[in-house]
């Protein structure tokens, strides 16, 4: 199983122990929309939340040792859609840094 098919598993799932094996300890999620970061352990906290659901599993469009790319579509517990394109680096094998492009979709 690849890097990202296990990190969706895990999202999906809201398995937090995974979430700890797949992140590494400097991760780093950056937010466009505010120019904001958020670490290692809120994201764990936020996957726990169950705050975010993905319609159908993630689509991975490409993924090698050093990236990977996915496109989803999420419905947030608020009720709010998007369409997500995410990038992920990789490092020791997992996840060091993502960020993300969202799209609001209509409810």
């Amino acid at each position: 199983m690849s890097i990202l098919e296990k990190m969706n598993k895990a999202i999906e799932e809201i398995d937090a122990s995974s979430m700890e094996e797949i992140l590494h300890d400097d991760f780093e999620f950056y937010f466009h929309s505010s120019g904001t970061s958020i670490g290692k352990a809120e994201v764990i906290e936020w996957v726990k939340s169950g705050d975010v659901k993905n319609e159908k599993p993630p689509r991975i469009l490409f993924e090698n040792n050093e990236v990977g790319f996915d496109h989803s579509i999420v419905k947030f517990s608020d009720g709010k859609r998007q369409a997500v394109m995410a990038h992920y680096k990789f490092k020791d094998g997992k996840v060091i840094f993502m960020e993300t492009a969202a799209t609001n979709l209509d409810n």
